[in-house]
């Protein structure tokens, strides 16, 4: 599969994932080791004070530096084996941004970083994960297509 193609497959699998109906109007843009997420801030993700819950937190930081790493990976699934979540602050409302950058790559194991921005620009979190290959084939999963 072509550069372009694959790029265009992961935001078509990460759309396609079953707990993205569980979050509404995300948006996904995919590059070469990098990553943007998009979300607009909805009360149904808001803990008992009123803020976003640190599942999004980690889900969007996640999401974000996985899919950075999954930019250089063409041939098989890959899985966070490990993922540190650092809270800055609360968000209450707006949109948030989620950038991340692959910042290592070996032959099995690949390092990435996350940023979690609110609608201001200011940083909200950050997370580095590693993430690992596995023997599925990305041809494999169904929601891995290119629909451009």
């Amino acid at each position: 599969m072509e550069t372009e193609q694959h790029y265009s497959a992961l935001e078509n699998l990460y759309h396609s994932a079953n707990i993205q109906s569980t979050i509404s109007g995300s948006s996904i843009k995919i590059s070469h080791s990098h990553s943007e997420i998009t979300l607009p801030v909805a009360p149904a993700y808001f803990h008992g004070a009123n803020a976003m819950h640190g599942a999004l937190y980690f889900k969007l930081l996640d999401d974000a530096a996985y899919f950075a790493a999954a930019s250089v990976v063409k041939d098989v699934f890959i899985v966070t084996s490990s993922f540190q979540l650092n809270l800055l602050r609360p968000v209450t409302g707006g949109m948030v941004k989620a950038v991340g950058k692959l910042k290592s790559q070996g032959k099995n194991l690949y390092i990435a970083e996350a940023t979690l921005y609110n609608d201001k620009g200011k940083e909200v979190a950050f997370g580095t994960g590693q993430f690992m290959r596995t023997n599925q084939p990305l041809k494999s999963l169904e929601g891995y297509v290119d629909k451009v």
